[in-house]
């Protein structure tokens, strides 16, 4: 038990803060009083806390205690927090663009349907990012501008950080939430989010996927061992996906795709061809036995029709 362990408490709260969460049992810790378990809306059973070495800071307790509901400076309806998905059982966040699992916020309102992931809907309205001396704001409708990190081109409904300095920068949200640091499987080190790039133009390679890379785009760097990699390359195209989970009819097929992640054995794509490295999509059921790049998927219906 952690230090300042006491006895367990009979007083409870009056009135939750927030209605999804309704504490059944409280403990003490030192002069702190923390919810031990608790009734979740969207689970079935009492949630019990465990002790890792952490007590309000912890992260899963911090998800347990969003709030029901939430308003975002972006639009004009109040967002409900769910854990309902498409038919593929995954989610596509309007903000980020990013696909993922779990909960998420989203507009129930007739013609709506904006749902965000829980990361992008408490993004903070300004950023101090090491890529930029100034302070960059959350600005919404960005058309006409593109993302500073990865050069996207931002369209009118994209939310994305700028600098109002007339720096010409921006980061869309997706870019702006990247690890600062990531991983290869041939390094050792760990790899540094690098903003800028003076090699030799010859140098301008992924060492993952061998591919060209853009000078000035963002990239993964080890220092120690001269390995780049493309920002995708490094954290993946599903970072969101939790490795093992099934998506059900994900383009057309008849059996569901497991997400998986190729370290040493690496098949080829059964759309592209190319070699399915990192994070992908497995058919393990026997008669099929593939695997796909996650954006080949999409393509399996017509390619196997």
């Amino acid at each position: 038990m952690p230090e300042g362990y006491d006895e367990r408490s009979e007083e409870m709260v009056d009135e939750p803060w927030n209605l999804i969460t309704d504490v059944v049992e409280q403990i003490r810790i030192g002069k702190l009083m923390v919810a031990s378990e608790i009734k979740h809306s969207y689970h079935d059973h009492n949630l019990r806390l465990t002790f890792s070495g952490k007590t309000k800071d912890d992260d899963s307790q911090y998800c347990a205690e969003l709030p029901k509901e939430m308003p975002h400076p972006f639009h004009k309806h109040l967002f409900t927090l769910s854990n309902s998905h498409n038919e593929y059982g995954c989610q596509c966040c309007d903000a980020c663009g990013r696909v993922h699992q779990g909960f998420k916020y989203r507009c129930y309102k007739r013609n709506c349907g904006f749902s965000f992931d829980i990361q992008c809907m408490l993004l903070s309205d300004t950023l101090k990012h090491p890529s930029h001396e100034h302070s960059l704001f959350l600005v919404h409708n960005n058309e006409g501008t593109s993302c500073s990190a990865c050069f996207r081109n931002l369209q009118s409904r994209d939310v994305a950080y700028r600098c109002m300095k007339r720096c010409d920068f921006s980061l869309d949200v997706g870019c702006a939430s990247l690890p600062l640091t990531g991983w290869y499987k041939y390094d050792r080190h760990a790899l540094t989010l690098t903003f800028s790039d003076d090699s030799e133009p010859s140098q301008f390679y992924c060492d993952l996927c061998e591919k060209e890379r853009e000078p000035n785009r963002w990239f993964y760097y080890c220092a120690d061992c001269d390995n780049s990699l493309h920002l995708n390359c490094a954290i993946g195209d599903l970072p969101y996906l939790k490795l093992g989970n099934k998506l059900e009819q994900y383009g057309g097929h008849k059996h569901p795709f497991t997400v998986v992640k190729n370290i040493w054995n690496c098949p080829p794509c059964k759309v592209c061809g190319e070699v399915c490295n990192g994070q992908a999509l497995e058919c393990k059921v026997s008669e099929c036995n593939f695997t796909v790049h996650w954006n080949c998927g999409l393509s399996l219906f017509e390619a196997f029709e």
